[in-house]
């Protein structure tokens, strides 16, 4: 059969083909470009894998000699090829062309890597790792494919539903007119989750009211939306002026939202509408109780982390204690630490390493709070602590006397995912060197937080992104 298009595609270059698969099977080799399956064109991963999901499929090959195959293929159904691409998303990244009165990357420093710099709006990435995107950077066919293909959940940054107001926040005529997506999306049954980056004076008060009740109007389809306060960093010259929340309003917010929350779960069994973290630490309020979080649907948007936290650390603490070995372990552990994190999180780490010292006499945990100079102060979580404010601060307390400890534990998102580097490239290596102390990043999980402590040989193994647990009554 001869596979006839209307336009000659460059294809998608194939990385790699998986042993005893079907691609080796039919002599596909990484060189390879797939150009066409089932005679349509593959504009990108989605495309792929929808296309290749049937038990029969038709595929157009263009070996690295130039020649082109035309293969047949019966398979099981959903089965995959067993081929990777030189580019894994199979297309180039979309960017964001918003200018946006909150972004943070507007805020950011000269001088850093290339890649922090980039703003991202892609729906495809939405799909695969959870980013966020706006919707002005969309054409029907975009939609349509994200129906089709039922790609769900999308995370959408809606930040108000008062179209004018978008407009104004985006810097862009065309993000009032975004919004009729929604009812798109809705249309098509597609699982959403929004997000509002709250801007005082700005999107706040009636704002919210009226953003919060236009967007439950989509449940059940959108399951949930996270209001979050904007960051602010030092950098913001020239950019439009932004505040932080006080105390008082951080619990007007808290207010707002939480009075909906029943009337939506009546409804939908979905309490819908969360407040991030950083509003009840700067409320000075209880995190919310767990049932309350939905299953945690906006973790990864600082929407219950800390609850999660706080309860694994309890259970983990609890079992312990509870355990046949905690007497042994009690008293075989003598460990003297210190422990960095961020202003964010700082009473609770404190909170916890009280709790422990109190079941483990032996142990000393020294809590420090490394104050985000690089940024700003107003830049309170761990993620975004540099690894010069972290050396520089820990340095100052070390000469001042300050015993530090047998080791440096800090949370494992101060550094680039499976890697030993800070945000602004200074290397674990570096930090350990000029401390003289060793440097265990740790997860931020309850029990993780408890296993760091209470293990002596609790490290990370720097050429593999998995932890290594030892237990010191395993001796």
């Amino acid at each position: 059969m001869d596979i006839r298009m209307k336009k000659k595609s460059n294809g998608h270059l194939i990385k790699t083909v998986m042993p005893d698969s079907i691609a080796v099977e039919m002599g596909i080799e990484p060189g390879d470009y797939l150009i066409a399956i089932n005679e349509e064109e593959i504009d990108d991963v989605f495309d792929y894998q929808y296309l290749i999901k049937d038990e029969y499929i038709e595929i157009l090959i263009r070996k690295s000699n130039g020649e082109e195959w035309i293969l047949e293929i019966d398979k099981e159904y959903d089965e995959d090829l067993g081929i990777d691409f030189e580019n894994g998303l199979m297309s180039d990244y979309r960017s964001c062309h918003n200018k946006c009165i909150f972004c943070f990357i507007d805020q950011m420093p000269e001088g850093m890597r290339e890649t922090l710099y980039f703003k991202d709006d892609d729906s495809r990435l939405s799909f695969l790792q959870g980013n966020y995107i706006t919707l002005t950077n969309m054409s029907e066919k975009d939609i349509n494919r994200i129906i089709r293909f039922n790609l769900a959940p999308i995370n959408i940054s809606v930040q108000t539903t008062n179209p004018e107001l978008r407009c104004k926040m985006l810097h862009n005529r065309f993000a009032g007119r975004a919004l009729e997506n929604l009812d798109k999306l809705y249309e098509g049954c597609i699982e959403m989750n929004g997000q509002i980056v709250l801007c005082k004076h700005v999107n706040d008060g009636p704002e919210l009211e009226r953003s919060i009740n236009d967007l439950s109007k989509y449940l059940p389809f959108m399951r949930s939306v996270s209001v979050v306060p904007a960051g602010i960093t030092k950098y913001r010259k020239g950019l439009y002026p932004l505040e932080l929340f006080n105390k008082e309003e951080a619990g007007l917010v808290i207010d707002m939202i939480e009075c909906h929350q029943q009337e939506y779960y009546d409804k939908f069994g979905l309490h819908f509408i969360h407040a991030s973290d950083e509003f009840y630490i700067t409320a000075e309020r209880d995190f919310p109780e767990e049932e309350r979080y939905d299953g945690y649907i906006q973790l990864e948007n600082g929407v219950g982390m800390m609850r999660l936290f706080i309860n694994e650390f309890h259970e983990a603490l609890k079992n312990t204690i509870e355990s046949k070995e905690y007497k042994s372990l009690k008293l075989s552990l003598h460990r003297n630490l210190t422990m960095a994190t961020g202003k964010l999180a700082y009473k609770t780490v404190r909170s916890f390493s009280e709790e422990i010292m109190q079941a483990f006499p032996d142990i000393k945990i020294n809590v420090v709070c490394i104050r985000n100079d690089f940024f700003g102060e107003t830049i309170t979580v761990a993620g975004l602590i540099t690894g010069q404010d972290l050396m520089k601060q820990l340095k100052e307390l070390k000469d001042k006397g300050t015993d530090l400890g047998d080791c440096l534990l800090i949370p494992s998102s101060m550094l680039r995912t499976g890697e030993n580097v800070f945000l602004d490239d200074t290397t674990a290596e570096e930090v350990e060197k000029e401390l003289n102390i060793e440097l265990i990043p740790t997860e931020s999980g309850g029990q993780e937080f408890l296993n760091s402590i209470l293990n002596k040989d609790y490290r990370m193994n720097r050429n593999n992104e998995n932890f290594v647990y030892v237990k010191a009554y395993e001796e």
